[in-house]
């Protein structure tokens, strides 16, 4: 398992304060012979017509912003 973010938690509380279940911490993910990790999984439910909507999240913060990262933000 990877190492989490420093900003894992705080996500964590604003997607639980925001209605949300965290139903994986991380989420288990299969591509291929490939195993991946996503930091969160979460559901929540909608409406009962539309059933529950799902999202998984990958939590990442840049301590110390590269130039590049800089860039790409700006874009």
């Amino acid at each position: 398992m990877s190492r989490r973010d420093i900003y894992h938690n705080t996500v964590k509380m604003a997607l639980q304060k925001d209605g949300w279940t965290i139903t994986h911490d991380p989420f288990p993910l299969q591509i291929g012979n490939k195993r991946l990790s996503i930091d969160l999984g979460a559901e929540r439910l909608i409406s009962a017509e539309k059933g529950t909507e799902k999202i998984v999240v990958e939590v990442k913060s840049f301590v110390s912003a590269s130039e590049e990262i800089v860039q790409w933000i700006q874009k």
